[in-house]
């Protein structure tokens, strides 16, 4: 804790965001590595002068300095206890761009996938092609020396990068790189001149030949006469130890060549592959990457790579090699057809009838070759989906050895894992002898931190004994750092000692990383410290699926592990609210990080309950994008709901909750008193009065109660069809009761298309529900009851064999996930795989052969908006399909996140904005620059609502186009 002339000292003249709380100091305690440790204070800067700022603050207050981009660092690089930098938000610009010259100056903030983004259209990218890019800062890479799975060809981020920008440890500033007019201070340029020349034959004899050599200071940098000199290389991989980075020069390089091709190679065993790696290389080919039979294992039960795996993996190979080539269709046909010999010189081709013997499945289709590189990309996420209380823990993986050698380190290696009771998860990058390894280990027991050390000690053994680099790509950290003297000797590490001292006498910037480190094994140090524990919790919903520590809740939510997938800016749904803020609460990771935090005690007495706790969670939409897309499989949505349940048992639930959760239930008094609320959305003031009374915005119109809402009896009294196969349409409580039109177009749909439709509501019963209305409040026990009536109505539908049909989709998909989680057992299983959306359905029936629906052709094209839990199902190809069944249309699917309105949030005063900018974020300009003809189809009531609310369209449910393909052509409207 800071005191108050600290505090006072670091906010003076700070123009950025001054962070103090324990809560936000908790979110920046740890990365992507298993360590921990509570900052002083965090900073955020908006300017290069706060950069500045900051450091005369830090150096004033006494406090240590660390840059950090995006927080993904997996040895512990980020982290300290000091004063934290956090330039992801503000300084992510490009600041220059020399398209002739192939070069820009950026800020260190700026993501990799967002620079390449804006240098698209250029034909140009930075090639530095890491697995964690949609959220990997230059600044970060340029402190780690990143490499990525093409260096084979483009080299590390040290061969990219040009000059660096900034300021030195006592504030001077500086300017660092080859040309003229260089800011070097005379008295540091002298010193590592000869520092280098005196070292230059240690470095030739100590220093790996390997590429992926990024361990230490680059001493070779400063050897005479091995090219111009350039303290920016030295800057590089340094961790931020030697200085502070305010603008990057970089050098850029051409896209490469959209035609590419992958070689799938499949072998019997491990070793196999570890011996090919080194003739696949003399290929030439763009890249050479490893995935072993674990993660296949691991990736087989997330939901996202299953199709994947499925369509390129034959058999059950113990290892693939990824072999890609990139040269042009006639030269990549060439390559592969070498590749294809080559495995068969080697002894590996599929026999008659796809024996799994080893061979090469080809790959030329581009969307999967990119969706193959998002499953090897994920493989360290994949790696920890695992969800028993061991993990695979980073410690030994950077390890780089020259390829001749590759096969017998592993094997030695892999002995060593076993003699200290464990299994390491290989993959990554054979192509350089660098092969990502972790040990399962629980780094809660003493027994494991030990076996970690002995490990690491064996391990570091045999790769010196290789020649190779313990540190072949994440960096040193807190992980390698004291492994230096093994590795390069004494003479080196003060040489490194001698560096450190010239940029940074007083040891202010990032202490504790390559020089002067802590024992890697320090439990004081780790993300789960000696007297770590989880209070006792009564949770609302079953979370026995995770193992954990002690199981349960607490198991869940460690399954973070900080990789930060969630702060990706573009693509997929994940995190639609870290999108528009850029603050670290506000992503599923620093949730997560919360939620752990405040479990075990390490942010105060009941933490859990405290409005902090509240505001970590409120812009938190329940997407369910997380469950999908997060690699660890973190489902924040519903932890989201627990963290509410507890706190509602404990302090009661807010009107607005309750006015939202009860919906279902006063449905019908809705209907008599919607002329209020008519009233209330014409009337500025009265709006205004309602806001100060419930807590919802005046600055949005209600949805209205419908007189002619939907009853159950309109399903029984349609026309039956004769013969037709049995179908349950589940009417959700939105749709009945708002836009009652959607249920009756689905109606007439399954009755034309020949369906006998069941109602599971038997005569003048209420309505089923979901719950979900319930859920979105925090009330598990009420969503538990609704749950279970609605289970026992439909299940004798479900052991009858009819399809479930439902029409929103959150309601729907409700039956399928939180329905296991609120009654577990057998039942809500078996209703989970009847249950189905109504265009699942439909594109289902039409693959067997059942659908029978002549419709009059229309061309018009449809714009597709999904909704987020049928992103997160994995449902969406269903709306393409049946879309497709409609003859003349022409269906395109919006790239969106999240709507924004996700039910109640954007109808709620404190979360109106950010709603409505969730919604400016993709959405809604897709909509505006719709044709006006084209249709808008969107599945969801919300999304609905802010399409109308945001741009004037009214936007269809598929059920809808359904309709009207058919009311075409039999001359009736629907």
């Amino acid at each position: 804790m800071l005191d108050g002339a600290q505090s006072a000292r670091l906010g003076r003249d700070f123009e950025g965001e001054l962070l103090l709380d324990v809560f936000s100091r908790g979110r920046y305690a740890t990365d992507a590595s298993h360590y921990q440790i509570m900052p002083a204070a965090v900073a955020v800067p908006r300017t290069e002068d706060d950069v500045a700022r900051a450091l005369d603050a830090a150096r004033d207050t006494g406090l240590p300095l660390t840059m950090r981009g995006g927080g993904t660092s997996q040895c512990g690089q980020t982290i300290n206890s000091g004063l934290i930098l956090d330039c992801s938000k503000f300084l992510n610009g490009i600041i220059e761009l020399d398209v002739d010259g192939r070069r820009a100056l950026v800020q260190p903030g700026i993501v990799l996938d967002e620079l390449n983004r804006q240098l698209k259209p250029h034909g140009l990218w930075f090639p530095v092609d890491v697995s964690t890019a949609s959220r990997a800062t230059i600044g970060g890479m340029v402190g780690n020396n990143s490499c990525g799975a093409r260096s084979l060809r483009y080299g590390t981020t040290r061969d990219n990068v040009i000059s660096i920008r900034g300021l030195l440890a006592d504030g001077t500033p500086f300017d660092f790189g080859p040309h003229a007019g260089n800011r070097v201070p005379e008295d540091m340029l002298a010193r590592l001149t000869a520092l280098g020349a005196r070292e230059a034959d240690e470095v030739a004899r100590r220093f790996s030949k390997v590429q992926r050599r990024v361990g230490g200071y680059n001493l070779d940098a400063l050897a005479p006469g091995a090219a111009p000199l350039n303290l920016a290389h030295l800057l590089v991989g340094s961790e931020g130890t030697l200085a502070v980075s305010t603008a990057i020069e970089i050098a850029l390089s051409p896209l490469p060549p959209k035609d590419r091709v992958q070689g799938i190679c499949h072998f019997p065993t491990f070793r196999d592959a570890m011996e090919a790696a080194q003739h696949l290389v003399r290929l030439n080919p763009t890249q050479v990457e490893l995935v072993d039979r674990t993660m296949l294992n691991l990736a087989r039960q997330i939901a996202m790579f299953v199709p994947t795996i499925e369509t390129v993996v034959k058999g059950d190979p113990a290892a693939l090699l990824i072999v890609e080539f990139a040269d042009g269709p006639e030269e990549n046909a060439e390559s592969v057809a070498r590749l294809h010999d080559t495995m068969a010189d080697l002894g590996y081709g599929f026999g008659k009838g796809g024996t799994q013997e080893g061979g090469v499945v080809e790959v030329w289709d581009a969307a999967l070759i990119a969706e193959i590189g998002e499953l090897r990309k994920s493989g360290l996420n994949i790696m920890m989906s695992m969800k028993d209380a061991g993990k695979p823990v980073s410690f030994v993986e950077d390890a780089a050895v020259p390829l001749e050698h590759l096969a017998d380190y592993t094997d030695r290696l892999t002995e060593v894992f076993h003699k200290h009771g464990t299994e390491g998860t290989w993959y990554a990058h054979a192509s350089e002898g660098c092969l990502h390894v972790r040990p399962v280990l629980n780094l809660r027991l003493e027994k494991d931190v030990n076996a970690m050390r002995a490990i690491a000690e064996e391990a570091f053994d045999m790769v010196r004994d290789y020649k190779g680099s313990h540190s072949g790509e994440h960096g040193d950290g807190i992980v390698r750092s004291e492994f230096h003297e093994k590795m390069f000797g004494s003479r080196i590490v003060r040489a490194f000692e001698e560096v450190k001292e010239t940029f940074d006498p007083e040891d202010r910037l990032n202490p504790g990383k390559i020089v002067a480190p802590p024992r890697m094994d320090d439990r004081s140090l780790l993300r789960y410290p000696p007297g770590y524990r989880f209070d006792d919790m009564s949770a609302g919903f079953d979370w026995s699926a995770w193992a954990g520590a002690s199981g349960g809740f607490q198991g869940a939510v460690e399954m973070c592990n900080n990789n930060g997938a969630c702060r990706k800016l573009a693509g997929g749904v994940m995190c639609p609210s870290y999108r528009v803020t850029r603050n670290e609460q506000d992503v599923t990771r620093g949730r997560a990080n919360t939620l752990r935090l405040a479990l075990s005690g390490q942010l105060g007495r009941d933490a859990l309950f405290d409005d902090e706790m509240a505001e970590t969670m409120k812009l938190c939409v329940g997407c369910k994008a997380c469950q999908r897309e997060c690699p660890t499989g973190v489902d924040m949505a519903k932890m989201k709901t627990e963290v509410l349940y507890q706190r509602g048992k404990r302090k009661g639930y807010p009107l607005k909750d309750r006015l939202i959760a009860e919906l279902p239930r006063y449905g019908r008094l809705g209907v008599a008193l919607d002329p209020l609320i008519g009233l209330r959305n014409r009337v500025p003031a009265v709006a205004r009065l309602a806001e100060r009374l419930t807590g919802l915005s005046a600055d949005r119109a209600l949805p209205r109660f419908r007189k002619d809402a939907f009853r159950e009896a309109e399903i029984g009294a349609a026309a039956p069809a004769t013969g037709g196969r049995e179908v349950v349409l589940f009417s959700d409580t939105f749709n009945r009761w708002f836009e009652p039109a959607i249920p009756r177009a689905a109606l007439r749909v399954l009755g034309r298309a020949g369906y006998a439709v069941k109602s599971a509501v038997p005569d003048g019963d209420r309505p089923l529900c979901c719950g979900r209305t319930y859920l979105a409040a925090g009330m598990i026990d009420k969503a538990r009851a609704e749950a279970r009536r609605t289970l026992d109505a439909l299940m004798p539908h479900v052991a009858a064999g009819r399809p479930v049909i439902g029409l929103e989709p959150s309601c729907l998909l409700t039956l399928r996930d939180e329905f296991k989680a609120l009654l577990p057992g057998d039942d809500a299983g078996k209703l989970a795989e009847h249950a189905l959306l109504f265009e699942e359905f439909m594109a289902r029936e039409a693959e067997a052969g059942r659908l029978k629906l002549p419709m009059a052709r229309r061309d018009v094209r449809v714009r597709v908006h999904g909704h987020c839990h049928q992103k997160a199902a994995g449902a969406m190809g269903d709306m393409g399909t049946a879309l497709g069944l409609l003859p003349g249309v022409e269906a395109d699917v919006i790239e969106t996140s999240c709507c924004g309105m996700a039910g109640a949030f954007g109808y709620d005063a404190e979360t109106i904005e950010v709603s409505r900018a969730m919604g400016e974020a993709s959405l809604l300009p897709a909509i505006r620059a719709a044709g006006g003809d084209d249709l808008i189809v969107a599945n969801g009531t919300s999304c609905r609502h802010q399409i109308s609310d945001g741009t004037g369209r009214a936007a269809l449910h598929i059920a809808q186009v359904f309709d009207r393909m058919l009311a075409e052509e039999t001359g009736e409207t629907g």
